[in-house]
């Protein structure tokens, strides 16, 4: 009976986290240029891929890698801008599955139910999309998602790569798994300053963990794996740092100050600023709940491997606790960065917090799923003598888990709501002005009318009074090959 209402509370989370991904999916194409599309879209069409990458490199930021996808997805139009989304929805979907899938062997536990494993990765999906406050930038917006939601799947794709390296049992593949590592670490070390920071974080306190002299690993290949990711980070970041373009960006910064006593101060308080507006979404805690199902269901799956009730291979408890430390430090990093490049309203950019927002939400899953688990075993193992109120206390918790899942879910529904009718509403706006402009143009005209359609927090043509320094305007302008585009 339990096993059945199990599946059948995980199924309706699913459906509805599945619903609500579709729906995000979905509105990728319904997304038109805003902010930094214009730039992107003039410079991909007449400079091709390799002219915006030498121009990110010798001008704007440095970001080779950025630069060069950046191309990539701008090189017809908006399409590939459009696909975007619905890319992130299937990639993550995936790799989570089959990582989740890697750990749970690798820890000696049972194969959960595809239902299991599915409402766990659409609730974590839906949740890093849109439980944020940022949830169009995040999944929408073509520069955000190349510079801050993409590297965490290639990181997560990586690490897939490490396992399955691990799993084949033979030295070259393990060879292509350290390579790939250095490699993909120094395309990302290219691409995003604040996942570079994040992954190398994490990279050396694994590599160290897993040194075979405290007896986790038997062999250096985690460790190497590692070596090898956080060498490709480093070389991938001397060189954006190093560039032409991230020197010129850093002369505009006049507002840096040195790391007193005083500043130090002030980045804790941003830091702690931002763990205040992540706190208040309370709908992360659908992580939790959804990882504490399926926990349940790999209780009731049946009995571990090691056939004696505990949790598969112990994990220490020190190493269990390790992600909590290490995601408090790449944050403070990351609010470090941010403080230096934007300023002190730099941690408002909360598009750059999913660096760290996609361990977090995998440590509550786990956290979710452990405890899950050991309270399964306590109530469903079989065999023990019937207690008082087991079958009670079966019910509560999973009524109790369940609608805290569920309640998470709905507290989704609501901001994907507005964010399709926002979405939705420009798009058709934006398609009969842009109908307009083409027109004009059509017939010689050398000036364009544009009405700013502001959305997700973004800058539209005429976010500043002066022309000069109106870089949307001037990109838009050159987006649509006339000489200055006029408030209508």
């Amino acid at each position: 009976m339990f096993p059945r209402a199990l599946n059948g509370v995980s199924a309706v989370v699913a459906l509805g986290a599945g619903a609500i991904l579709a729906v995000g999916a979905f509105l990728g194409l319904y997304v038109r240029p805003t902010s930094d599309d214009w730039c992107a879209l003039w410079k991909a069409r007449d400079m091709g891929v390799l002219g915006i990458t030498a121009d990110f490199y010798n001008t704007q930021n440095g970001r080779v890698t950025n630069a060069f996808l950046t191309g990539v997805v701008y090189f017809d139009d908006m399409r590939g801008a459009k696909l975007m989304p619905a890319f992130l929805v299937v990639g993550f979907g995936l790799v989570l599955f089959f990582l989740a899938r890697a750990a749970l062997r690798a820890l000696g536990l049972p194969r959960p139910g595809a239902v299991s494993l599915v409402v766990a990765v659409a609730l974590f999906e839906a949740l890093l999309f849109f439980a944020g406050t940022r949830a169009y930038q995040t999944l929408l917006w073509a520069p955000t998602t190349i510079s801050h939601t993409l590297p965490s799947l290639i990181g997560l794709t990586a690490v897939l790569g490490a396992v399955v390296g691990a799993r084949s049992g033979r030295p070259w593949a393990r060879r292509a798994a350290v390579v790939m590592a250095a490699l993909t670490g120094l395309a990302l070390g290219m691409l995003s300053e604040p996942f570079t920071m994040v992954a190398g974080i994490f990279a050396v306190a694994a590599g160290l963990v897993c040194l075979p002299r405290f007896g986790r690993t038997k062999d250096w290949y985690v460790t190497t794996w590692c070596t090898a990711a956080c060498l490709g980070l480093g070389t991938g970041l001397v060189i954006l740092y190093t560039s032409p373009g991230a020197r010129w960006r850093r002369a505009q910064n006049t507002t840096q100050k040195p790391l007193t006593a005083e500043e130090l101060g002030e980045i804790l308080h941003d830091w702690s600023r931002i763990w205040q507006t992540v706190a208040d979404q309370w709908a992360y805690l659908g992580a939790f709940a959804v990882g504490a199902l399926l926990g349940l269901g790999l209780a009731s799956a049946g009995p571990s491997r090691d056939h004696d009730g505990s949790a598969g291979r112990r994990v220490p408890w020190f190493l269990a606790l390790l992600p909590v430390p290490l995601i408090a430090l790449a944050s403070l990093g990351v609010t470090y960065g941010l403080r230096s490049g934007y300023g002190p309203s730099g941690w408002t950019y909360a598009r750059t917090w999913i660096s760290f927002l996609v361990p977090l939400l995998l440590v509550l899953c786990a956290y979710g799923a452990w405890a899950g688990y050991r309270l399964g075993r306590l109530l469903l193992t079989p065999g023990r003598p019937a207690a008082p109120g087991r079958s009670a206390a079966r019910a509560v918790t999973l009524v109790a888990v369940g609608a805290l899942a569920l309640g998470s879910t709905i507290a989704l529904v609501r901001p994907v709501y507005v964010l399709n009718k926002t979405t939705v509403h420009r798009s058709i706006a934006w398609d009969n002005q842009n109908a307009g402009i083409r027109a004009d143009v059509a017939e010689g005209a050398t000036e364009a009318t544009y009405r700013p359609m502001n959305i997700g927090w973004l800058a539209e043509p005429f976010f500043t009074s002066s022309y000069e320094r109106d870089w949307a305007a001037q990109c838009a302008a050159r987006y649509y090959q006339v000489d200055r585009l006029r408030r209508p």
